[in-house]
C-alpha cells in the first residue's frame, strides 16, 4: 500500500442531510490511515439528519475553516433550502478553490452547482437530481460514480461508498481500497436486484419524487426529540 501524506477531510453539514449521503462515504475515508476528519455546520454543535432522529455533531462552525484538503458535500431533503444559504454557497467556493478534491454527493452536486463549482464539468448525481443540476452548466451522466479533474461526484445515497471507495484508490492504490471495501464488507446483493434508478417502477419513483419535493416542508415541521 502507498504511504500517504497527513490530509484533512471536511464534510459540511446542514440541517436536513440523509444520513448514508454522510456515513456511507465517511465510513470509508475516514479510515485512511492520515486522514483527520471532521464535521462543519453554520455553527459548532448537533446537525440533524432529515428524520430528525438522528445527529451528527459538528466540530467548527464554516468559518472556522480556512483550508481543507477533501472537501466533502453530501445532500438529503435540506440540499433545496441550503440553496438559499449565502454562507454555505461561499464556503463551499472558498474551501473547493484550494481543495485537492471535491465529493459531491446526490443532490448534495447541487449545491457544487450553485456556488460555481461545476460548470463545464461532467458529473453524476441522484436521479431525480439530474435537471437540476444541468441547470448549472453541468453534463450530467447516469453513472454510479464519476470523476472530472479534482471532482468526484455520486449518485444516490448509497452510491457514496462508491465514490469514496474510488477516491481511496486514488490515494493509497488498489490494495489500499479493496481492504476497506472488505473492512466494511461491501459486496452488494440487494434483495430486489441491481437494477438502475430508471428501470424503477414508475410508482416508485413517483413516490420518491414527492419526498423530495416535499422535503424543506418536511424538515421545517420535524422536531428534535426532547
Amino acid at each position: 500500500m502507498q504511504k500517504l501524506s497527513p490530509m484533512r477531510m471536511t464534510i459540511l453539514l446542514r440541517d436536513g442531510y440523509t444520513a448514508l449521503d454522510v456515513v456511507g462515504g465517511y465510513e470509508v475515508l475516514a479510515n485512511i490511515p492520515g486522514i483527520d476528519t471532521e464535521f462543519a455546520a453554520p455553527q459548532p454543535g448537533l446537525v440533524w439528519a432529515d428524520t430528525r432522529r438522528l445527529a451528527l455533531h459538528a466540530w467548527r462552525g464554516w468559518s472556522e475553516v480556512h483550508q481543507t484538503d477533501i472537501l466533502y458535500v453530501p445532500g438529503g431533503p435540506g440540499v433545496g433550502p441550503g440553496l438559499e444559504d449565502t454562507e454555505l454557497m461561499a464556503t463551499i467556493a472558498r474551501l473547493h478553490a484550494s481543495s485537492i478534491w471535491t465529493i459531491g454527493i446526490c443532490n448534495g452536486v447541487e449545491w457544487l452547482g450553485k456556488a460555481g463549482v461545476i460548470a463545464g464539468l461532467e458529473v453524476t448525481t441522484n436521479w431525480f437530481a439530474r435537471d437540476k443540476v444541468a441547470a448549472y452548466g453541468a453534463k450530467v451522466n447516469r453513472e454510479r460514480f464519476h470523476r472530472d479533474g479534482k471532482v468526484i461526484t455520486g449518485a444516490g445515497v448509497s452510491a457514496s461508498v462508491d465514490a469514496a471507495l474510488f477516491l481511496a484508490g486514488l490515494l493509497g492504490g488498489e490494495a489500499l481500497a479493496r481492504t476497506l471495501q472488505l473492512g466494511i464488507e461491501y459486496y452488494p446483493q440487494p434483495p430486489f436486484g441491481n437494477g438502475t434508478p430508471d428501470e424503477a417502477p414508475a410508482g416508485a419513483q413517483a413516490l420518491v419524487r414527492r419526498f423530495e419535493e416535499d422535503g424543506a416542508h418536511r424538515i421545517a415541521s420535524l422536531r428534535p426529540p426532547v
